[in-house]
C-alpha cells in the first residue's frame, strides 16, 4: 500500500526534527523564563522591603521594578554577542549556553544577602545577577525560535515556532503558580527566607534543560548553509547591511512586549498598593490563568498565520493590546476581583497573545539564515529594552500615589504605536519558501570575503 507524497507546505525538511525542536524550544524557554519571571514577580512584592529602604515604600517600589528593567537594558549587549555566535557556530549550542547561564545566575540571586546584612551592597549584587540573566535572555527566543523554524515544515512555521513562546508563558505560569505558594508564608518567613526558594529551584530548571536540548540536532537550513556557501564571517556586518530596515522592524515590533511587563509587574503592584488593596494571592491568580489560557490561544493564533497571514493576526494583537489594557487596569481602579480577572484574561491571555503568538515566525521570516538569529536577537532585544524600562516610567507616570491607571493605560497605548507601523511596512512571508527567506536579487550573494567554511 503505498504512502500519499506530502505536499510541498508540509514536508519535513530533509533532517528536519519538527516535533523535537518545538519541543526543546517550549520546555527550554519555559524553564528560562521561569527564572526571569519570578524575578518580576519578586521584584514588585519583596524586594522593595529585602534590598532597599523601605522607610519610603513608593521610592523602594521604584527602584525595585528598576531593577527588573536592568537586564532588558543588558539584553542588547548580549545580542551582539549571542546573535553573532549563533550564526557562527549554530544555534543549538547557543541553546544550552543561555539555559546554563540563566539557572547559575538565578540561583545565585537566591543566595544574595539582604541590605539588612552588608547595606548598600545587596542591591549591588542584586543587579549584577540581573544583568546575568539578561544576557542569557538575549540569546533564548531568538534560538529557541531560529531552531524551531529552520526545522519546521514551510506551510506549519507558524504553529511549530509559536511553541518558543507558548514556552515562555508556561514558564510564567510555573513562576506565578510557585510565588503563588511562598506568598501563603507568614511574612516574617517570606522576608527571611521563603522568597529564595523558587530562585533555588533554577539547578533544577538548568540540569533539565540542558539534558533536553543537548540531544537535539542542529538545524537542516545552517548545516546546509555551513557545509555549502559557508557562514558568515561578521554577520551583523551582513545584517546591517543588507537587512537594516528590517532590523528597525523588529525593533518597533518588540516593544509590543511593554503590554507584558506592565501587566506582570507594575499592575500586580498597583493592584495590591494601599490605592487598591488586592490580596497578592489574588492577583497573582489572575496572571495564572491567563497564562493559561494563554498557552492555548498562542498555538492557535499562530495556526491562523500559517493560514491567513502573520501581518493579519499580528495587528489583531496589537492594536487589540492597546485597547484591552484600558479595560483592564479600569477593572482594577475599580477592586472588583470578577471583572479583573475577566479583562485580564480577556487582555493578556487571548489578545496580547495574537501578536506574542506570530511573532517569532514573523520576525524570524524577514531574515536569511545567514543573519536570522543575529536579526532576531539585535532587534528583538533593542526593543525589550523599551519594554523593560517601560515598567520603571508607568511608576513615575502614575504619580506620586501610584494610582493614575489612566495614564499608565494611556502609556501603554502609545508603546503599540510602533508595532503597528512595523507590522503595515513589513512583507508577508507566511507562503515564502524557507530556503529564500529573507532573499532579495542581488542583496546578499555570497562573496569569497564575507564568508568561511
Amino acid at each position: 500500500m503505498s504512502v500519499p507524497a506530502q505536499s510541498a507546505a508540509t514536508a519535513v525538511p530533509p533532517g528536519g526534527q519538527p516535533r523535537k525542536a518545538a519541543l526543546a524550544a517550549w520546555i527550554g524557554s519555559a524553564l528560562e523564563y521561569y527564572d526571569f519571571f519570578i524575578y518580576g514577580s519578586a521584584a514588585a512584592l519583596v524586594f522593595p522591603k529585602v534590598f532597599f529602604d523601605d522607610s519610603d515604600p513608593a521610592n523602594a517600589t521604584l527602584l525595585s521594578l528598576a531593577t527588573f528593567g536592568v537586564a532588558y537594558a543588558a539584553r542588547p549587549v548580549g545580542a551582539l554577542f549571542l546573535g553573532h555566535f549563533g550564526d557562527r557556530i549554530g544555534r543549538k549550542k547557543i541553546m544550552v549556553f543561555t539555559l546554563v547561564l540563566m539557572g547559575l545566575s538565578t540561583f545565585l540571586i537566591g543566595c544574595l544577602p539582604t541590605r539588612a546584612q552588608v547595606g548598600g551592597l545587596a542591591p549591588v549584587l542584586l543587579v549584577l545577577c540581573r544583568v546575568l540573566q539578561g544576557i542569557s535572555a538575549a540569546g533564548e527566543q531568538a534560538s529557541a525560535s531560529s531552531m524551531s523554524l529552520e526545522h519546521a515544515p514551510p506551510g506549519r512555521r507558524g504553529f511549530f515556532t509559536s511553541f518558543t513562546l507558548g514556552g515562555t508563558q508556561g514558564g510564567q505560569l510555573i513562576a506565578t503558580l510557585v510565588f503563588i505558594a511562598v506568598s501563603q508564608l507568614p511574612e516574617d518567613q517570606l522576608l527571611s527566607w521563603g522568597w529564595r526558594v523558587p530562585f533555588w529551584l533554577s539547578v533544577v530548571v538548568a540540569v533539565a534543560g540542558w539534558v533536553i536540548r543537548r540531544r537535539l540536532q542542529e538545524t537542516p537550513a545552517f548545516a546546509r548553509q555551513a557545509a555549502t556557501e559557508g557562514v558568515v564571517r561578521l554577520p551583523l556586518v551582513t545584517l546591517l547591511r543588507h537587512h537594516w530596515a528590517d532590523v528597525l522592524r523588529v525593533i518597533g515590533g518588540a516593544v509590543i512586549a511593554s503590554v507584558s511587563t506592565i501587566f506582570t509587574v507594575w499592575a500586580l503592584a498597583y493592584a495590591t498598593s494601599d490605592s487598591v488593596g488586592m490580596s497578592k494571592t489574588s492577583m497573582l491568580w489572575v496572571g495564572a490563568l491567563a497564562n493559561l489560557v494563554a498557552l492555548g490561544a498562542i498555538p492557535a493564533w499562530a495556526t491562523l498565520s500559517d493560514r491567513i497571514g502573520r501581518r493579519p493576526v499580528y495587528l489583531i494583537g496589537a492594536v487589540g493590546s492597546a485597547v484591552a489594557m484600558f479595560g483592564y487596569l479600569w477593572a482594577i481602579s475599580t477592586g472588583s476581583y470578577p471583572l479583573i480577572m475577566l479583562l485580564g484574561v480577556v487582555a493578556f491571555g487571548v489578545v496580547y497573545s495574537a501578536a506574542n503568538g506570530v511573532w517569532p515566525s514573523f520576525y524570524g521570516e524577514m531574515f536569511s539564515t545567514r543573519v536570522r538569529l543575529s536579526g532576531m536577537a539585535i532587534g528583538t532585544q533593542i526593543g525589550f529594552a523599551v519594554a523593560g524600562f517601560a515598567v520603571t516610567f508607568a511608576a513615575q507616570i502614575a504619580g506620586p500615589g501610584g494610582n493614575d491607571w489612566s495614564a499608565v493605560a494611556l502609556f501603554t497605548a502609545a508603546l503599540c504605536v510602533p508595532p503597528v507601523i512595523a507590522a503595515l511596512t513589513a512583507r508577508e512571508t507566511h507562503a515564502v519558501p524557507t530556503e529564500l527567506l529573507g532573499e532579495r536579487p542581488g542583496a546578499e550573494a555570497a562573496r569569497p570575503e564575507a564568508v568561511s567554511a
